[in-house]
């Protein structure tokens, strides 16, 4: 048969149709291999690592703020924290009433996509190291009191708005964070301090 003929009976496309699945299989082949690596790593590990960058602030500037993990800085400041850890935060500052925030380590969408991607232990690797997680409020603004003035300490955006005064933020979310940093620093007494340890 001469060359470049096509054989009787053989569509003159089928060298082309086995060129197309050539290549399918060639993309098929690498989105598993993406999908195994994002499996095994975890996407929201790989996005966003297990730390985060945590920006303190206060009003006037130069408080001492100490967190439970035993970091502590001098704002205005950024410090390194664990995503998946609640946290308390000490804000203490000569001539302004002391304050004490509690942040909570909340679930973000990342993992969503990691059970997408990468398949249900990628999501759990994600989910045990807490890199599908943020600290919040974030960043950490708070406005003190001066001693002796009327008012409360409150939150503030980074737009310098008020989300909430520091009371009303740490009676939303004191019973999930007094789980994991206990009741007596999330400041919980009574039934609910009985409640929370109980289900330990």
């Amino acid at each position: 048969m001469p060359h470049g003929q096509a054989s009787e009976g053989a569509s003159p496309h089928s060298g082309r149709r086995f060129l197309v699945w050539g290549e399918c299989k060639n993309l098929r082949n690498i989105a598993l291999l993406g999908a195994a690596w994002w499996t095994l790593v975890g996407c929201a590990t790989v996005v966003n690592g297990t730390n985060q960058d945590y920006q303190v602030n206060r009003t006037p500037e130069g408080a001492t703020v100490t967190f439970t993990s035993g970091d502590s800085c001098v704002t205005p400041c950024e410090i390194e924290l664990r995503r998946k850890d609640d946290q308390r935060a000490d804000v203490s500052l000569d001539g302004y009433k002391s304050e004490c925030v509690l942040i909570q380590s909340r679930f973000c969408g990342s993992t969503f996509g990691n059970v997408i991607l990468g398949g249900g232990i990628g999501a759990v690797v994600d989910g045990t190291n807490g890199s599908s997680n943020r600290l919040y409020p974030r960043p950490l603004h708070v406005r003190l009191v001066e001693n002796g003035a009327e008012g409360e300490a409150v939150l503030l955006d980074e737009d310098g708005e008020v989300r909430a005064t520091v009371a009303e933020h740490n009676a939303k979310v004191r019973v999930d964070v007094a789980k994991t940093i206990g009741v007596e620093l999330a400041g919980l007494t009574g039934a609910e301090a009985a409640e929370t340890v109980a289900e330990g």
